[in-house]
C-alpha cells in the first residue's frame, strides 16, 4: 500500500534570538499530514502558528528536528533549493491578498509562472486563465486589482496559488479581511479544491466556523501542540 503521508514533522523546534533572549517559538512538534487532508491550525497570538506555517511553506527552517515533505527531508536544504521546492509543491494564500495593485487579475495569477523554467512562456496565459476559471473569475481576467471586490481579490490570490498545480495550499487567515458571507464563499472554494482536486489544504485561522470545515484541527499554545481533534 502506498504511503500517502505528504508532510512529516519530527521533533521540530524553532528558536529565535531576540537581543540576549532566546525565544522558543516551537518545541518538539511531531505531526503527519496525509495527502488530500484539510487541516486547520489554531491557537492564540504568539502560539507558534505563523512560525509553523513558515516552516511548512519552506519559508523558514527548523532549529531542531526534521521536516520531510513528500518524502524529501527539506529541513537541511539551502535557500535556493528550498525556493525550488516551494515553487513546485506549495501555493500560498494570505489574509491581505498580496496582489500587485496596478496589474490585472490575469497578470497577478501568472506571477509564479515566471519562476517555472520547465514551462514554456506561451503556456503561462492559458494556465492562468484556467486557474481563474476554477475560482469563478472567468470574464474578469483583465480587471485590475482596484476594480475587484475583496472577495474577488482573494479569488485571484487563490488562482495564483493554484497556477503551478501545487500539491499543497497554505492559507493564512484567508477570510480574515472578508465579511462573513464572502468568507463562506471563499471557504467553499477551498473545500471544493480539497474534495475534487485532492489538494492538501492547511489553514491558519482564529475562526471556529472556518476550522469546522477542515477534517481535523491542530491547536497550538506556547509553541506546543496541546490538542488535536477531528471535525
Amino acid at each position: 500500500m502506498r504511503d500517502n503521508i505528504i508532510i512529516k514533522l519530527e521533533n521540530v523546534g524553532r528558536t529565535y534570538e531576540v537581543g540576549e533572549t532566546e525565544v522558543r517559538a516551537l518545541e518538539n512538534v511531531n505531526q503527519t499530514i496525509q495527502e488530500g487532508e484539510m487541516v486547520a491550525i489554531m491557537g492564540p497570538s504568539g502560539s507558534g502558528k505563523s512560525t509553523l506555517m513558515n516552516i511548512l511553506g519552506c519559508l523558514d527552517k527548523p532549529t531542531t528536528g526534521k521536516y520531510i515533505l513528500d518524502g524529501q527531508e527539506v529541513s537541511k536544504l539551502d535557500r535556493n533549493k528550498l525556493a525550488l521546492v516551494r515553487n513546485k509543491k506549495i501555493g500560498f494564500v494570505f489574509q491581505s491578498f498580496n496582489l500587485l495593485s496596478r496589474t490585472t487579475a490575469l497578470e497577478n495569477t501568472e506571477l509564479p509562472l515566471l519562476y517555472s523554467l520547465h514551462l514554456p512562456h506561451k503556456d503561462h496565459r492559458e494556465l492562468a486563465m484556467k486557474a481563474l476559471s476554477m475560482v469563478g473569475l472567468a470574464g474578469r481576467e483583465m480587471h485590475k486589482t482596484n476594480q475587484l471586490s475583496g472577495g474577488e481579490q482573494q479569488r485571484v490570490a487563490i488562482a495564483r496559488a493554484l497556477v503551478n498545480k501545487p500539491s499543497i495550499i497554505l492559507a493564512d487567515e484567508p477570510t480574515g479581511n472578508l465579511d462573513s458571507k464572502t468568507g463562506e464563499e471563499i471557504m467553499k472554494i477551498f473545500y471544493t479544491l480539497n474534495k475534487d482536486k485532492n489538494i492538501t489544504i492547511i489553514l491558519v485561522t482564529h475562526d471556529p466556523d472556518v476550522a469546522a470545515l477542515a477534517r481535523r484541527f491542530i491547536h497550538l499554545k506556547d509553541g506546543h501542540v496541546v490538542k488535536e481533534a477531528k471535525s
